[in-house]
């Protein structure tokens, strides 16, 4: 594994601890006829706020904001974004200010993860969905830069090449190179990118979208070599319908997941990648022997989301 900056003074104490993301092998029925290996790389566990990958994502993002001596960091999500609630954290750990950019109208009741921004002290803006859509255009930026002058910007999820930088330490957390295949859930595409890069000439990086309108994201990919897109291999038909939407096979899988294994996921990303994973290993996508390793990326908070009793944990 390769030695990386952790940002260990960062956030003055708080950082993740990256020795708690633990390999599960999971030893289910499933994988014993072509031998498969699967092991479960678990980001959730090394921080109860920043979990998952969102601290890969927000890092290089941060130590740039404070290397220039910014005091105010902006970014951009849902009512119910992970990335929302692990910006707000890390900002305030890091002892600067933040303002959360949210997509959509302001509800009469806000929803667990905007209740947790603003406990970490993140300002809110609510914006319309038009309006949203234009968070990365140069002139729109500008007007808010004018609104807020001297704050950083940070795209939504963490998108960028800082972002794509810090996702692509995530795989030095295990030797890698006994995996044939690295597997992820897709929002942003922005850990698949790091993770791409971060792989070697032998594996194929498969990607989960889990909304639709992936259909032709690598074409438009030009910070990734060739040699980098063919390793990759999106595949489609595991979104449920669009961001957050579900269904109770869904559920069904999750709670049978956890029963077996005790490893929790989330809704939105991880209970559809590890969907994926078994629908695929049942239809015999992956020759035998192959051994597998899916990255858990967190995002638990977002179960909350869900009426009581829907998940068993």
């Amino acid at each position: 594994m390769v030695e990386r900056d952790t940002g260990t003074n960062l956030l003055q104490g708080n950082t993740p601890n990256l020795s708690a993301a633990t390999i599960e092998k999971i030893d289910l029925s499933a994988l014993h006829n072509g031998n498969i290996v699967l092991n479960v790389l678990r980001l959730d566990k090394i921080h109860p706020i920043i979990s998952g990958n969102k601290w890969f994502k927000l890092k290089y993002y941060l130590q740039d904001a404070i290397a220039n001596k910014h005091d105010h960091i902006i970014t951009f999500g849902g009512a119910y974004s992970n990335h929302i609630v692990a910006a707000a954290y890390a900002a305030n750990a890091a002892g600067l200010k933040s303002t959360g950019i949210i997509r959509g109208e302001k509800s009469i009741t806000l929803s667990p993860a905007l209740k947790d921004a603003m406990d970490f002290g993140m300002q809110l803006e609510f914006i319309s969905r038009e309006n949203y859509l234009k968070k990365n255009e140069p002139e729109w930026i500008s007007v808010l830069l004018e609104k807020h002058p001297g704050a950083y910007i940070i795209p939504a999820g963490g998108e960028g090449d800082a972002g794509v930088k810090g996702a692509a330490e995530i795989t030095d957390l295990v030797d890698k190179t006994v995996y044939t295949h690295l597997i992820c859930a897709v929002g942003t595409g922005t850990m698949l990118k790091g993770m791409a890069a971060n792989s070697l000439p032998h594996q194929q990086v498969i990607g989960i979208p889990v909304l639709k309108g992936f259909d032709n994201w690598l074409e438009g990919q030009y910070g990734i070599d060739d040699s980098t897109k063919q390793r990759i291999q999106l595949l489609h038909n595991y979104h449920f319908g669009g961001y957050a939407k579900n269904n109770a096979s869904l559920f069904a899988f999750m709670n049978e997941w956890y029963a077996a294994t005790r490893i929790p996921l989330d809704f939105v990303y991880t209970g559809k990648l590890l969907f994926a994973v078994f629908d695929l290993i049942k239809n015999n996508y992956f020759a035998k022997d192959s051994r597998l390793l899916a990255v858990h990326s967190g995002g638990l908070q977002g179960n909350r989301s869900l009426p009581e009793q829907t998940l068993i944990f």
